[in-house]
């Protein structure tokens, strides 16, 4: 007969419950928490941003041939419930096309008094659903006077650029590279440089990637696809400013939070600045809140950018353009200054599982000392 054997190998101490102590720690639970929030965020912001588009103050133009006329059809205009237009009176039609490109408008309504058939002026290039709403809007006012309108795209969106969308989407693409990018540093080298030495090279590195990625993306979209048929060489530029800025905006939070701080990038340019940067819907068709971050976030600043570059040679461009290098020049500021403030403490490499100065990542004592 065989006797049976008593197995060596030690097994849990204090049963299941002190096994799932020991296999998942505090600061993981608390990560996973952190991970749930913003996984609930991310679905508030994009349905809260997405769920009822509502036409708000669109800046539209109004001209006619008598400064009377010109001046009653702004304030039938304005007076539209829930004001979904904000009209102002211009000169003439070429003043109003003007506008349009200049990006000062949205719009234009040019009245014709001789007939009852008017024309609408849009730009599809900065939107389709803003033009749609446009359409809509001043279509139904125009029926309650007893007359029409016949539609003018004055910008119109390229024929590869399904809804003028190509613009929005090249911009979420170099905004995930740049948060990727930083986070990849993060996971090799730890999540805070050392020194500053080690934060200008990490920046350097960033830089690099987003030439590569600001040209990369610029091609795709343009040659590749043919869905923008924008300058090349502003194009590139834009890219490499929005890659690096999302990506100085996420190393900078790393040398503030550790790992937390990719967590706190995200929720920046994901969970808030993309459903805010006028991809889908423009601002006038966002909810206030959404209308108002939009803009001053590197997605919305982006996608402006990019669609000004693309269908209004390159008119609006520059306020976005200021905004994404704020972003970046606070992003480098900030990332610098950690790594000095943390003298010669390297924090752990992401995914590692060891807390910042833990006293087994090279180069930290765990008592704040360098090794």
């Amino acid at each position: 007969m065989t006797q049976r054997t008593e197995s060596t190998d030690a097994g849990p101490s204090g049963g299941f419950l002190a096994e799932i102590k020991d296999a998942v720690t505090i600061r993981a639970a608390l990560l996973v928490v952190g991970v749930l929030a913003l996984q609930l965020a991310f679905i508030t912001s994009y349905i809260g941003a997405f769920h009822h588009p509502k036409p708000s103050e669109i800046p539209i133009a109004v001209a006619a041939p008598v400064q009377q006329l010109t001046e009653r059809t702004v304030k039938q205009l304005d007076a539209l419930p829930g004001t979904p237009l904000d009209a102002r009176a211009v000169e003439n039609r070429a003043v109003a096309v003007e506008q349009i490109q200049n990006r000062d408008v949205d719009g234009a309504l040019i009245v014709n008094p001789a007939g009852t058939t008017d024309e609408l002026l849009v730009a599809s290039g900065a939107g389709a659903s803003l033009s749609q709403a446009l359409e809509a809007v001043v279509g139904l006012a125009e029926k309650a006077q007893g007359r029409t309108v016949k539609v003018t795209d004055v910008a119109p969106a390229d024929r590869g650029d399904a809804r003028g969308l190509s613009s929005f989407y090249l911009v979420i693409g170099w905004c995930v590279g740049g948060y990727l990018c930083a986070a990849i540093l993060a996971i090799s080298a730890g999540a805070r440089p050392a020194n500053s030495a080690r934060a200008i090279i990490r920046l350097g590195a960033l830089l690099l990637y987003s030439i590569a990625a600001g040209l990369l993306g610029t091609l795709i979209a343009g040659p590749v696809l043919d869905a923008l048929p924008g300058n090349i060489m502003a194009l590139w530029g834009l890219g490499t400013l929005v890659v690096f800025a999302v990506g100085a905006i996420t190393l900078a939070f790393q040398g503030l939070a550790g790992v937390v701080g990719i967590g706190l990038a995200i929720l920046l340019v994901v969970v808030l600045g993309n459903p805010s940067a006028g991809g889908a819907y423009p601002y006038p068709l966002l909810p206030p809140f959404w209308s108002a971050i939009g803009p001053a976030l590197p997605p919305g600043a982006g996608t402006y950018a990019a669609r000004s570059i693309t269908y209004f040679k390159g008119n609006g461009a520059g306020g976005p353009m200021l905004v994404l290098a704020g972003w970046a020049v606070l992003g480098s500021a900030v990332t610098l200054a950690c790594a000095v403030s943390r003298k010669g403490r390297p924090g752990a490499a992401v995914g590692s599982g060891l807390p910042d100065d833990d006293p087994s990542v090279p180069g930290s004592t765990g008592d704040g000392t360098k090794a």
